[in-house]
């Protein structure tokens, strides 16, 4: 029995040939739109009773999503997939539907959704239209959806990773940029840095830097120019065309793209019809203008493509960076978004470096200017608060009227102070008070050896009895010259013996009166030797004292005798003691690098542990003023001083 020959019929070849042409275009995409198509056909010729297909993708998890591609033909309505294709993008899973949105029945058509979702990030969604089959062939639709997408999913990655190596590098460039711009601390070298860079990396042949003045951009360095003529024609062709973005405020680019405009509004349209979406694509919204003194300046400049961002700092417009290129290529949406994200970056930077290089008297008038826009402005009510809190406090000061009183260092003294000094030359035997003891009059303080006086004495006292001796002898032989030299030295002899008993009664120092010991301690001195009138002790009376002001010269003129005062002692700070100005010593001292004038006081109603030597702040009343200018006389005075010791 011989085999029957195979048949080929019209339709098998016909669709062998649109197979092997969209494996063709799948193979060989040149962009997405024909891989997107050629994969939508491939995938609509395995599924079988597949009447039509679409491909819905989007740049955001959020949409809009638009016609990517479309089965059989691009031309056709397919509106009524939008049902089933939001579904499966809202519910991240495969959907199968009726086509009047009920379950799907065996033999009946259905409406076949699967969202295409990569590492969780939804991309789109492909939707089939069967004419019919049995569960089991929904089922392999629904495989066959599921392993194609596996193509979509890594042409997305694809995608994606050639947008992150992008982006990486526009950020790379933009910190070489950036690194550039702050090598540099004045503004010119740092601009023309940036403008040579960018000039290199871009493939310009002209790049400009300009910044506003007078609200008009001036420019101010050009790539490869070490110096131009501000008043040439090219120069101020140049400058109109920055004044047009400091005008817009926004991105210029010459020539405009206005090829991409039209493919995404058209693809829009699509998505709007099919999806149910009429929003745009955000790329053609985001296009830049095109404007006239661009196109002026082109023909002076003689450039087939120019690009110019502004430089903003503080929502305001600083600068303009402007591009060329002679021959080149008109710039992409990669060098648009490169420059447009350099304006944002060098703008802040070059702001503070031009404002560090204008006068001061400039800068103080900005600063002038910012505080009245923020004092009488609608904003910074906080600001607002403080300035005027300040305002009444300074208005309280200068109409509050307080006593003035001037503060000096004050110690505590005796009214009288007697000194026990050292009666002769001698040695220090015995020390029985010192400084801070309480001493009664008469109660010995301190003694001297005297053994050295006991033995001159002894041997005055024997000297005067052998003389006496002698002048008996005389006497008795009626030795009348004898009798005169031997009275004399026995005269001699009785007051050398009579001084010697006066220094052994002034051995032991005594307290003339009752008091304190303000000065002297020898219990580490004994056997030391001391000299005639050297002091010893100082003894201060219990019942009298006196206050000492050092008062600094330059508030002594407003201190008179009769002023009345107040003191407060550091071992009494919580009680201030009254006193009253006795005299004013008209001689200045040294005390701590400052001149200083004694005022003696006296004190009224002294406590009874008051000593001596203590030491606190008094203050002198000496009138009336206001309170502020009690707080900053000092001050004014040391500006009218500096001010006289400079001026001729």
């Amino acid at each position: 029995m011989q085999a029957a020959a195979p048949v080929f019929s019209l339709v098998d070849e016909q669709q062998a040939r649109a197979e092997s042409a969209a494996w063709s275009r799948f193979a060989s995409a040149a962009d997405d739109a024909e891989f997107c198509s050629g994969w939508l056909a491939l995938l609509a010729g395995r599924i079988g009773h597949a009447r039509a297909a679409l491909l819905l993708t989007g740049d955001t998890e959020q949409g809009p999503f638009t016609v990517a591609a479309a089965w059989p033909d691009a031309q056709r309505d397919l509106t009524y997939l939008g049902a089933v294709a939001q579904r499966a993008l809202v519910e991240r899973q495969g959907v199968v539907a009726a086509p009047d949105g009920g379950d799907a029945r065996p033999e009946r058509p259905a409406h076949v959704g699967y969202p295409i979702d990569v590492g969780g990030r939804l991309h789109g969604a492909v939707v089939v239209d069967l004419a019919g089959g049995a569960s089991a062939e929904l089922q392999a639709a629904l495989r066959q959806i599921h392993w194609a997408s596996g193509w979509l999913m890594d042409h997305f990655r694809q995608r994606q990773l050639r947008q992150t190596e992008a982006e990486l590098a526009r950020v790379g460039l933009l910190n070489a940029l950036m690194a550039t711009a702050l090598q540099h601390r004045r503004l010119a070298p740092s601009a023309l840095a940036v403008a040579n860079e960018l000039a290199a990396r871009l493939a310009c042949d002209r790049v400009s830097v300009g910044f506003e003045h007078d609200d008009s951009i001036v420019p101010m360095v050009m790539s490869h120019t070490a110096s131009f003529d501000v008043r040439s024609d090219l120069v101020r062709a140049l400058s109109a065309a920055m004044d047009e973005v400091l005008d817009l405020g926004s991105l210029v680019l010459l020539p405009e793209a206005g090829g991409a405009a039209a493919a995404s509004s058209s693809g829009s349209d699509a998505g709007g019809n099919v999806g149910g979406n009429a929003g745009a694509v955000p790329a053609a919204a985001a296009q830049p203008l095109g404007a006239i003194a661009h196109a002026d300046a082109a023909l002076t400049l003689g450039a087939q493509a120019m690009l110019s961002a502004p430089l903003t700092h503080q929502m305001q417009t600083i600068g303009v960076i402007t591009l060329e290129r002679r021959a080149g290529p008109p710039f992409d949406a990669e060098a648009q978004r490169l420059v447009a994200a350099l304006g944002v970056m060098l703008g802040p930077v070059w702001a503070q470096q031009r404002l560090a290089e204008r006068p001061l008297l400039w800068r103080a008038a900005d600063r002038w200017r910012d505080a009245q826009r923020a004092l009488f402005g609608p904003r910074h009510p906080g600001f607002k608060l403080i300035t005027a809190s300040l305002a009444l406090l300074v208005l309280v000061l200068a109409l509050w009227t307080t006593d003035h009183r001037v503060s000096a260092r004050t110690v505590v003294e005796g009214a009288t102070q007697i000194a026990a000094v050292a009666p002769f030359d001698g040695f220090i035997a015995d020390s029985q008070a010192r400084a801070g003891d309480t001493v009664r009059k008469g109660q010995v303080l301190a003694r001297l050896d005297d053994r050295d006086l006991l033995l001159e004495r002894a041997r005055w006292s024997a000297e005067s009895a052998q003389l006496q001796r002698k002048f008996q002898v005389a006497m008795a032989g009626a030795d009348r010259s004898a009798m005169g030299v031997l009275a004399a030295q026995a005269q001699q002899a009785q007051a050398q013996l009579a001084l010697v008993d006066a220094r052994l009664a002034r051995a032991s120092l005594v307290a003339p009166f009752d008091g304190v010991v303000v000065s002297g301690d020898l219990s580490r001195s004994i056997g030391t030797p001391v000299e005639h009138g050297r002091t010893l002790f100082e003894v201060a009376p219990l019942d009298g004292f006196r206050v000492v002001l050092q008062v600094d010269d330059r508030d002594i003129g407003r201190v008179a005798s009769g002023q009345r005062g107040e003191l407060v002692l550091s071992s009494l700070p919580d009680r201030a003691l009254p006193f009253t100005v006795n005299a004013v010593t008209p001689v200045a001292t040294q005390v701590d690098g400052r001149n200083v004038f004694r005022v003696e006081a006296r004190i009224e109603g002294a406590p009874q542990h008051l000593r001596p030597g203590m030491e606190g702040v008094g203050k002198v009343l000496v009138g009336e003023r206001k309170l502020l200018w009690i707080w900053t006389h000092r001050f004014v005075d040391w500006l009218r001083l500096t001010f006289w010791a400079w001026s001729p």
